[in-house]
């Protein structure tokens, strides 16, 4: 074996040997895998995931509210309903998607969050809307882990009066 291969093994074992009582420490991990640093503060996301390299990442593609009231007319606040309503259905089909693919909310990973502004609030995005549903689905005592995330306000989304889309992407061990 090279010197310069002995001393990278060396490095990563030392860089073993610091980082695993670390994370057992400083993190909230399923398994080894996937280990969820959590935020410092009280806010129900992950300051950051780490997927290793037994896990597989699946990006999954947005996911954007099916009608709250199909009877109602397009193009109306009744056909999606406001933030919240569009949230939990927005999280309703992630949920069913990740189902068909054998994952739960729990391997959720990441998430981005596209958020209207709703004429209803003065134009202004309904981030507490969202967050209510969000809290439905995540940091509960059914499903305690928490993803990175990130929210962004948009100009708009595909559908008239849409307000949420949501892609998120998981972390499965293999």
């Amino acid at each position: 074996m090279s010197v310069s291969n002995r001393f990278k093994r060396s490095l990563l074992g030392l860089s073993l040997a610091i980082s695993l009582p670390l994370m057992s420490t400083q993190t909230n991990a399923q398994d080894e895998n996937v280990i969820i640093h959590p935020n410092p503060g009280t806010f129900p996301i992950a300051n950051a995931v780490e997927v290793g390299p037994g896990a597989s990442i699946i990006f999954h593609s947005g996911v954007t509210p099916a009608a709250a009231n199909p009877d109602a007319e397009r193009g109306t606040p009744e056909y999606y309903g406001d933030t919240r309503t569009q949230a939990i259905s927005v999280f309703e089909r992630t949920k069913a998607n990740l189902e068909n693919l054998g994952l739960s909310m729990g391997d959720v990973v990441k998430m981005t969050v596209f958020l209207v502004g709703d004429p209803a609030n003065g134009g202004e995005m309904d981030f507490d809307g969202f967050m209510e549903a969000y809290r439905m689905y995540w940091g509960t005592e059914e499903q305690p882990r928490l993803p990175a995330r990130s929210t962004v306000e948009v100009a708009r989304l595909v559908g008239p009066l849409m307000f949420v889309e949501v892609e998120v992407i998981t972390a499965k061990t293999r």
